[in-house]
């Protein structure tokens, strides 16, 4: 998806109260068969692989089998990374074997796919659903909260069945879609409040910060305290329509803005943005909940929130609340994947949470992870084992210690002279 640069007079901001995967830099394994005499099948054995390193395997296996790939999947518990192959196409099995992933055959292809995702764009364009691609089941994943009654049901239902037996699955939540803005503490503009999602260096090298396009429909000036001196200005923002983002810069150009994320204590080092992958194994930073994880469940989702209606959106089970919105969605091992929108539920009874990815937000606005760790991060990666034996090495632990923290506040404001 391309974008361009977004001036902030013409940010399109709808004011109310309110899928890929992607890269870093490993190199394939060797097609060759068996070496040393071992057998061919130990050859094509899946590899073991960090979720971040499924990523860019899957993405080069995309571009290597064309129309052929259907997908891929992380699978969090053996660590493999299962790439879909549209049934038929069984002389593509050696390529994915070869690269270390395992191979499915499946019915739908990604054309296939994408084309019901217009259908349901031009023909369910409803307030209160979201659909995205799912690869696990080869299906588009359809979700109405608890709006969605009456007509505006019996419409949905019929285009989804309208696609075929075979081609979604539509399912009901009980909450509500919206964006999760608030008033209280955390960054605060207007009387909202939001949460900072990760610091960056804008395009002229100066201090900044990404959050979500929505909170920028509170104001231009934002605090780290309530009713406090502005310490950041909106640059640019982008809602809704092709994403839920903005930068925001600090006011003072001589802000320390360091690449982490606090979570109650302890800092998580961010490395470098990624894509989300399905299945993997996420964690969200917010001012009003704290510290929660879950799974990726899709990936470029379509959300129709009441102010409008948003795409390429990350979807996850996740819980979320208001003065949540902005906040960071990042890996154990410091990858930035996204920025939260919206979604329905709240952390006692959960819910979906979708999350702007962060590096179409850093690509739109010119910005860079940090002190410079861009948005592809591949140099970030070079060196680093592929193995998974180091998920829980260095600063991840303190990840999964705070994990529990349910219902804390933190500002996740990091801000420094």
């Amino acid at each position: 998806m391309s974008h361009k640069r977004i001036p902030k007079r013409k940010a399109a901001i709808a004011v109310g109260g309110v899928v890929a995967l992607g890269a870093a830099a490993i190199l394939l394994p060797s097609a060759n068969a068996s070496q040393d005499g071992a057998p061919d099948d130990a050859a094509a054995a899946p590899r073991t692989l960090k979720a971040g390193d499924a990523s860019d395997l899957a993405t080069r296996l995309a571009g290597t089998l064309g129309d052929a790939y259907a997908g891929a999947w992380y699978d969090g518990e053996d660590k493999r990374l299962v790439v879909n192959v549209v049934r038929g196409e069984g002389d593509m099995a050696l390529k994915v074997r070869s690269a270390g992933a395992e191979m499915r055959e499946v019915d739908n292809s990604m054309a296939e796919l994408q084309a019901g995702a217009g259908t349901l764009k031009s023909e369910a364009t409803i307030p209160g659903t979201s659909w995205a691609v799912d690869p696990r089941t080869n299906k588009i994943l359809v979700t109405a909260d608890s709006t969605v009654t009456g007509d505006k049901w019996d419409r949905l239902e019929s285009t989804v069945e309208s696609l075929g037996s075979g081609m979604a699955t539509l399912k009901k939540s009980e909450g509500t879609f919206r964006t999760f803005v608030s008033g209280g503490d955390a960054i605060f503009a207007g009387g909202a409040r939001c949460s900072l999602g990760f610091n960056v260096t804008a395009g002229d090298g100066s201090p900044a910060f990404l959050t979500a396009g929505h909170c920028a429909a509170a104001g231009d000036a934002w605090s780290d305290q309530q009713g406090g001196e502005p310490i950041a200005t909106v640059d640019q923002a982008l809602f809704p329509g092709d994403g839920d983002f903005a930068l925001v810069r600090y006011d003072d150009p001589a802000t320390e803005a360091p690449s982490e994320v606090n979570v109650g204590g302890q800092t998580v080092p961010i490395v470098q943005a990624a894509e989300a992958t399905v299945g993997q194994q996420v964690f969200r930073m917010g001012s009003t909940t704290g510290l929660a994880d879950g799974q990726v469940l899709g990936l470029d989702a379509t959300v129709n929130y009441p102010e409008g209606t948003v795409t390429g959106l990350i979807q996850t089970d996740v819980c979320a609340e208001p003065g949540d919105s902005g906040g960071s969605l990042f890996t154990q091992d410091g990858l930035a994947i996204g920025l939260t929108s919206g979604g329905s539920g709240d952390c006692t009874v959960g819910g979906e949470t979708f999350f702007q990815p962060v590096t179409t937000a850093l690509e739109a606005v010119g910005a860079t992870l940090g002190d410079g760790g861009g948005a592809a991060a591949g140099d970030q990666a070079d060196g680093q084992d592929a193995g998974a034996e180091q998920d829980g090495a260095g600063g991840d632990q303190g990840v999964q210690e705070q994990s529990d923290m349910g219902s804390d506040r933190h500002s996740g404001l990091t801000r420094t002279h």
